[in-house]
């Protein structure tokens, strides 16, 4: 089930004249503070809504950062405060889910109420924009999850809100990826900030080994990306290759260094260099089935060189579009070398271009190759074009 428009209005900077029209792998550019995290988070609080409530556990739990509703809604001077927030995604097959919401900004509830909620397959209205007004609901909770259990698996609603509901964004987090710091927001396969990636990665290279040449093929591909790396295993033994003083997980990811003495070429994550365990992380939610269908990384470019961020680009682009099951990645980045690993000439690839106009509102535009970048791109990578201004997206300093 891939999102294919996203309206967003009165949502922190987000105030859309017009809906965001997703591919499959989508990149957002942009000045620091213009709203980029926003389009990720915006999703995030329609996925709580189509769970059934909309509080801070529920918005945490999907990487949304937990604020009071002053926060949540649009301020603006230049425009009137809405009087809710509202979102709409629209997908494949038609299906549709639309919500509004409330919450007093002087005395805000725990939850946030529902004013209106609309669930569409593309041939049926599960729920109507008007449930709201009528007696004996619940004004927290969502009607469209309870639905749920009335519609058949394969029903393009049902796919929609299932992908809605585990749709999550990560931001990983170094000692969290080396295992030394708890993970708040625990998930399987691996937690938002990276927790469990020993257990994440174990399943990803069983899984991979399981599909025959093919997998073994992507599993050579991710370790080429570390290329000091000869081999990755999982343990549950440190032994002497970690310090008895340094706090541990169950099971430990072991590399085997190439340049090492044979005696001592082998140490965990602890150790190893930070790049190679954001590289895992990339791949275990790109290529595990157990990943969700639609999820976020913000600053997908963390602790990545240049050239290695793009080349990793590249490969998730291929893990993704060439994948079986419909998966779906929006990720945000600063460093211009990831653009580099976009393919623009496919359909499903989108790079889009966030700023703010000049009253504060965020305003997203889709960047294609028109005849002009095209004989730009000639020259220039995209990333040096990003740099010279011709993609906008820039800071004002």
């Amino acid at each position: 089930m891939i999102i294919r428009k996203l309206t967003v209005k009165g949502f922190k900077s987000l105030i859309l004249d017009e809906p965001i029209e997703l591919g499959r792998v989508n990149c957002f550019i942009g000045a620091n503070g213009v709203g980029k995290s926003n389009i990720l988070e915006a999703i995030g609080v329609l996925g709580a809504a189509a769970n059934g409530v909309v509080d801070d556990e529920s918005l945490m739990r999907r990487g949304v950062r937990a604020g009071v509703p002053g926060l949540y809604k649009s301020s603006f001077a230049s425009e009137r405060t809405p009087a809710h927030i509202g979102l709409d995604v629209e997908a494949d097959g038609g299906a549709s889910y639309r919500v509004s919401l409330l919450n007093p900004l002087d005395s805000p509830d725990p939850a946030w109420t529902y004013k209106t909620e609309s669930l569409f397959d593309g041939a049926n209205e599960i729920v109507s924009d008007g449930v709201r007004n009528k007696k004996n609901l619940n004004p927290i909770a969502g009607l469209a999850a309870l639905k749920m259990v009335e519609l058949e698996e394969r029903n393009s609603a049902a796919q929609l809100m299932r992908a809605l509901q585990d749709y999550a964004i990560y931001c990983p987090n170094t000692p969290i990826l080396r295992g030394v710091v708890p993970d708040q927001q625990s998930r399987r396969p691996v937690g938002l900030s990276g927790g469990q990636l020993a257990e994440g990665f174990d399943m990803l290279r069983k899984y991979l080994l399981s599909q025959g040449e093919n997998g073994e093929n992507i599993l050579d591909e991710v370790l080429e990306l570390i290329d000091w790396v000869v081999d990755i295993n999982i343990t549950t033994q440190a032994g002497a290759l970690l310090s008895p003083k340094v706090p541990r997980t169950k099971h430990l990811i072991k590399f085997t260094d190439r340049f090492m003495n044979k005696t001592r070429n082998e140490l965990t994550a602890y150790d190893a260099s930070e790049g190679a365990l954001y590289i895992l992380f990339t791949a275990v939610l790109c290529l595990l089935p157990e990943a969700p269908r639609v999820f976020a990384i913000d600053n997908l470019d963390q602790a990545l060189n240049p050239r290695l961020a793009a080349r990793l680009t590249h490969y998730l682009c291929q893990w993704l579009l060439n994948s079986a099951q419909d998966r779906q990645l929006l990720f945000t980045t600063h460093n211009p070398a990831v653009l580099d690993g976009l393919d623009l000439t496919h359909s499903e690839t989108r790079l889009f271009a966030v700023e703010r106009n000049c009253n504060g509102l965020t305003r997203v535009r889709r960047i294609e190759l028109t005849a002009d970048l095209k004989a730009k791109n000639t020259e220039y990578p995209l990333s040096r074009l990003w740099l010279m201004g011709h993609l906008g997206a820039v800071p004002n300093v």
